[in-house]
């Protein structure tokens, strides 16, 4: 028997046949569309997770490395308190003090760095109460100042804008040093990253030799060259460099043993005396805990009666 296939029949099966095809065509988008959504949500979700807990093992272990740190300054301050009670200890170079793995829970780093500030230029001596700068004689700390720069083959109009930055008149000594001026003392040696005119360069160069600490007096035991230097003009580097060798072996006792070394007369001693000593009562203690990767700083500065004159933790 002839099958007879009606026209109309075959359009509306091709009809039903095209409409479900064309659902599942959006039911497997919709699938895949779902299917990439739960993937970002998973992989963000352990993403997330992974950096949560990163952070918090970071931040674990800096707040370990910070109690480190500080256990590094405490042991440095009873260090310098039993020096001290020594009344003939005499400072003449920093003390580095690095111990490794110093607690059986802690695998790392701890280093220390214990310093003289008295042993470096006061830059608020330039400027003293009176405010008038001294800039005739050579023994001036203004005049003193220049020689360091000098010494350290820096720019000396460096102590015209420290000078500006410092009194607290509004009188400009170069064009433009009195532009956006504090017109009081350094609370830190960082405010020379402020001042007008002096960049990055000049302030890493002069940072080891300067302080705003003590009381303006150089300490000859623990001064460095270039600081011993700028004292007068008759200091040569040959000179300074006696200094340095004669007290590794016998540290001065008194200021006045300067004279001892050979090349220091009373005519070269007389006129910057009064600018130096040979004790030490301000320090600067620098102490660093590692581990992993991850590190903690801590800087103070303290007098000899433990007094915090300055801390900065980062």
């Amino acid at each position: 028997m002839t099958k007879v296939c009606n026209p109309l029949l075959r359009r509306e099966r091709a009809r039903v046949w095209g409409y479900s095809n064309n659902q599942q065509g959006v039911a497997l988008v919709v699938v895949l569309l779902a299917l990439v959504l739960l993937t970002a949500m998973v992989v963000e979700f352990s993403y997330g997770v992974y950096t949560g807990t990163n952070d918090l093992y970071n931040w674990r272990d800096a707040q370990r490395l910070s109690v480190m740190a500080r256990s590094g300054i405490n042991v440095s301050v009873r260090y310098l308190s039993n020096l001290l009670k020594d009344r003939t200890f005499k400072f003449t170079e920093p003390v580095e003090m690095p111990v490794e793995n110093p607690f059986e829970d802690f695998k790392g780093n701890i280093a220390i760095r214990v310093e003289d500030e008295m042993g470096k230029f006061n830059l608020n001596s330039i400027v003293p109460l009176n405010q008038i700068v001294n800039e005739t004689d050579q023994y001036s700390p203004y005049s003193c100042f220049k020689r360091l720069l000098t010494v350290l083959s820096l720019d000396v109009k460096i102590a015209d804008r420290i000078v500006d930055w410092i009194d607290k008149n509004g009188e400009s000594r170069l064009s433009d040093s009195e532009a956006g001026a504090k017109n009081a003392i350094l609370d830190s040696v960082d405010e020379l990253l402020l001042i007008h005119g002096i960049s990055k360069e000049d302030y890493d160069k002069l940072l080891p030799y300067i302080t705003i600490y003590g009381n303006g007096e150089i300490n000859i035991n623990s001064a460095s060259k270039p600081v011993i230097r700028c004292l007068s003009n008759d200091i040569s580097d040959e000179l300074a460099q006696r200094v340095i060798d004669y007290r590794k072996s016998m540290p001065f006792k008194v200021k006045a043993d300067l004279q001892n070394v050979n090349g220091f007369s009373s005519a070269v001693y007389n006129p910057f005396s009064d600018m130096i000593t040979s004790e030490s009562s301000t320090f600067s203690i620098k102490s660093t805990a590692s581990s992993g990767g991850v590190k903690r700083v801590i800087e103070t500065v303290l007098d000899t009666t433990n007094t915090v004159q300055y801390w900065k933790e980062y």
